[in-house]
């Protein structure tokens, strides 16, 4: 995980809908940025919806809410579809923003052990500064945690 009081990577990755996002074209605004293992899972679901509904609240506080997972474009408009989501999900697919942030872990499930992305959320301040780091994320509490957090 990345350390609070360094400068985020910046990236440029598509969305949902194949248009590129650069994190630089946030600057001014605060930035959630939230690493997920695999759309359409119970708990990224959770997540992704909690953040959706919650969008008008952190757009009161000057926050964007960006969500990346190693799914594909296609992946993340049939999540965004069937879900009915209102946030924008960058696509992945070759990890490089995902090892960039430091989300590319070993993992143990059911006693294997596998490589994936570990559910984190980093806060961006305006001037693109981590100033929150979570890698303890509880998906279904992440917004609220985030919310809480902006103040």
């Amino acid at each position: 995980m990345l350390a609070i009081g360094t400068k985020a990577p910046d990236f440029t990755l598509p969305d949902q809908n194949g248009v590129m996002h650069a994190l630089k074209d946030y600057r001014g605004q605060k930035v959630i940025l939230y690493f997920y293992p695999k759309d359409n899972t119970a708990g990224c679901t959770k997540q992704a919806c909690s953040y959706t509904a919650m969008r008008p609240q952190f757009a009161e506080k000057g926050a964007v809410i960006l969500g990346i997972s190693k799914d594909t474009v296609a992946s993340h408009k049939r999540f965004e579809e069937k879900q009915n989501l209102g946030i924008t999900l960058l696509a992945d697919p070759e990890r490089h923003v995902i090892e960039a942030y430091d989300v590319w872990k070993e993992k143990k499930l059911y006693g294997k052990t596998s490589m994936g992305v570990v559910r984190t959320t980093y806060l961006i301040d305006e001037a693109g500064t981590i100033v929150r780091a979570d890698d303890k994320v509880k998906a279904a509490a992440d917004a609220a945690n985030m919310l809480e957090a902006l103040g």
